[in-house]
């Protein structure tokens, strides 16, 4: 009897693409079930790769390629996504990411870039944006987007001051007088964080390391994200500020969320925006078999991870697959298998991840008893 199996992992960081896993898995699958129905759809949770997701996903997208302020001013070549719906999707990992940056800067750094890919998507014509914020470099709180969608962020004496967490030292007033609109049908935020903008919880504390901070870094950029929050309450309401600084995910991105937010975005969780944009909710509904994966399957996957939020979608029938499986997975899927186990080691899974990938879904498609 033909099943139809819906295969929608994440990507493997570093190893693959979300695309390139859910083919390996689907190549495997059908060694031992060559009759089953496969029907891939490449997942993510708003950071790298998201927009390539969508494109694999979503039956005529199209790319728009497009040259950006990269996050220390160099230009980067990047793209938006058009949907067929009038959505557009940005990833900001691709004009402001980590990845961007050698040496890392994280006074420096900023999300003009990331705002001039917005900008111009709007200017297609957009209806509606979906805005994917993972992997920033940045900790600047958003100022660079929303000077790039036309606010004015200047000192005491009426100048512009410099982008990035630095420039917010000498921040005085922000001028929104040119702000552009949000779309028709608004703005959706893609992220996985939950953090908000400031304290030992925030966007310098948890994320400021890892982008180049050390610990006296991070109290200097924290104070700078608290001097653009008492800025921002004189111009759109204290009570807006304020809330959009303790929102979850505020912090994603370097605070990309704060900037997001005061613009009038909302935010969810990438994992669900996803998700729900490429109809996996009811893909998954009739489904025989839904397969997700990631490359590590941990105690943080439950906090909106893609793996925990598909298996809450069919919890009597999705498998996984990761590159290391390291906390229980009985009673969350119906199988598991893992790259590292496979592979007899974590070095030999990295160095042929699809070879591996192809043998999980090979091993998972045997596990299977219709």
């Amino acid at each position: 009897m033909t099943r139809h199996i819906v295969i929608a992992p994440d990507s493997f960081k570093g190893t693959a693409t979300a695309a390139e896993v859910a083919e390996a898995i689907a190549d495997g699958w059908r060694t031992i079930r060559p009759d089953d129905l496969l029907h891939s759809l490449p997942m993510a949770d708003g950071g790298e790769g998201t927009l390539d997701a969508f494109a694999a996903a979503v039956p005529g997208a199209r790319r728009h390629p497009i040259t950006v302020t990269g996050p220390v001013g160099d230009p980067v070549d990047a793209e938006w996504l058009e949907l067929p719906d009038g959505s557009a999707v940005v990833e900001l990992a691709q004009t402001s990411g980590l990845t961007l940056l050698d040496p890392l800067q994280p006074f420096a750094a900023h999300t003009v870039g990331f705002g001039e890919a917005i900008a111009a998507a709007l200017d297609h014509g957009a209806r509606r944006l979906l805005l994917a914020i993972g992997g920033s470099s940045s900790t600047d709180g958003g100022a660079g987007l929303l000077t790039a969608l036309g606010a004015r962020l200047v000192d005491a004496d009426g100048g512009p001051v410099a982008p990035g967490n630095a420039g917010l030292a000498t921040l005085r007033d922000i001028d929104t007088a040119g702000l552009r609109a949000l779309p028709p049908d608004g703005a959706v935020i893609l992220s996985d964080v939950t953090n908000p903008l400031l304290g030992d919880r925030g966007a310098a504390a948890v994320f400021g390391p890892q982008k180049g901070a050390t610990t006296a870094d991070v109290a200097v950029l924290d104070a700078n994200l608290a001097r653009f929050v008492s800025r921002a309450a004189e111009v759109f309401g204290t009570d807006r500020a304020e809330r959009a600084a303790a929102e979850p995910g505020a912090g994603a991105a370097g605070g990309a969320g704060f900037g997001l937010l005061l613009w009038g975005a909302t935010a969810t969780s990438g994992a669900r925006g996803v998700g729900e944009a490429i109809a996996l909710p009811e893909a998954a509904a009739t489904a025989s078999i839904v397969i997700t994966g990631e490359g590590r399957f941990d105690d943080q996957t439950a906090d909106g991870k893609v793996a925990s939020w598909v298996a809450g979608l069919a919890a009597d029938r999705t498998m996984l697959v990761a590159g290391a499986i390291q906390a229980p997975t009985e009673g969350i899927f119906l199988a598991a298998a893992s790259l590292t186990e496979l592979a007899g080691g974590v070095e030999a899974a990295m160095a042929e991840p699809l070879v591996h990938l192809r043998a999980a879904g090979a091993a998972l498609a045997t596990q299977y008893r219709p």
